[in-house]
């Protein structure tokens, strides 16, 4: 069988690097800024959770590490410096599309679990010739070996009677199930880094915990890096070690898992932490809400994107700079109230 492939980078250093992303969408009505400027440590054998409101850039960015993103998105500033194996380091951003150096780490070194499984799967493939077709390509294997490791991924994954599921087609099995061979595909490489994209949000809540179990597991095996983008804060607590936050395609506070959840600094993430149900609550009380709405993408606000939702506004500061990531009580916070002499209206 196939050795071990996983190695780990040295100790602290970051498998992978973003720095200043910018990902725009050029379209007839104007420049969508998907994700504008993001700088980000991706960590071997840590979890990083991306949270945020639907539409903020999570997932925009994570198919930009990929470079899977659809025209007429590209990446417009920044890089994406992954640190591969025997010390050799790419930088993804400039890759050349297409090329054999992108092909080789996509689905190999870095792989991508997808929040749909149904419309990522070929519907008349059948799902253990998808798994040999990613072996194919990224493994030297013969056709009995290819197989032999597919089925054994599917059990790994908890599949029953994987040789009979090997012959299934997507739409025979259940949904939980079609989410556990997406993870045997993106896993059957032994990837370094394992990118999910809500992989748990279409699904029950016992197969949610089953499946986020099964990438903790996986992950102490290989010691591979994950980045689980979701909205599901309470996920967030169970499986994190770093947390990043978003809010229209910036990153506006990150830091370990422990920092973020019991000291936030930005009004975002107060906000967000908020808005859980916790024990103890009477019915009568209503749950906090975030005032307002996401602004639209063509009309992005000048200065910080949170200022019109935000109930800390700093006049003439807020309207008129964007604030950096600045350290703050063991986290990196955007945000100006914790500039020093600092007043809020």
């Amino acid at each position: 069988m196939p050795t071990d492939l996983s190695i780990a980078p040295p100790e602290g250093s970051p498998l992978v690097e973003i720095r200043g992303l910018k990902t725009h969408f050029f379209t007839d009505d104007g420049v969508v800024k998907a994700v504008e400027g993001v700088d980000l440590d991706i960590f071997a054998n840590r979890t990083l959770c991306v949270l945020g409101e639907s539409g903020c850039g999570k997932s925009i960015m994570a198919r930009s590490i990929l470079r899977i993103i659809d025209a007429p998105g590209k990446i417009t500033a920044g890089s994406i410096t992954y640190h591969g194996r025997e010390g050799r380091s790419v930088d993804l951003a400039r890759a050349r599309p297409g090329s054999k150096e992108l092909r080789d780490i996509r689905g190999s070194d870095i792989a991508m679990i997808f929040q749909e499984p149904m419309s990522s799967l070929g519907p008349i493939t059948k799902i253990g010739k998808q798994i040999v077709e990613t072996l194919h390509l990224h493994r030297n294997l013969s056709k009995a070996e290819a197989r032999e490791l597919a089925i054994e991924m599917l059990a790994k994954v908890g599949i029953p009677k994987p040789a009979e599921r090997f012959e299934a087609y997507p739409f025979e099995l259940s949904g939980g199930m079609r989410q556990r061979a997406m993870i045997a595909m993106a896993l059957s490489c032994q990837p370094r880094l394992l990118i999910a994209d809500e992989p748990t949000t279409a699904l029950d809540v016992t197969t949610q915990a089953q499946i986020l179990d099964l990438i903790a597991e996986l992950q102490d095996e290989l010691k591979m890096g994950v980045m689980l983008i979701t909205h599901d804060l309470g996920v967030v607590a169970e499986v994190a070690e770093d947390v990043a936050v978003m809010y229209m395609g910036q990153i506006v506070e990150k830091g370990d898992v422990y920092s973020i959840f019991e000291n936030p600094q930005h009004p975002y993430t107060q906000a967000l932490l908020a808005s859980i149900p916790r024990m103890g609550m009477t019915r009568q009380r209503r749950l906090p809400a975030i005032q307002g709405m996401v602004p639209h993408p063509l009309a992005r606000p000048s200065g910080c994107a949170f200022r019109t939702r935000c109930n800390h506004v700093i006049a003439g500061k807020c309207d008129a700079q964007t604030p950096p990531l600045v350290p703050r009580d063991g986290s990196e916070v955007a945000c100006f109230l914790h500039d020093e002499g600092s007043k809020h209206v």
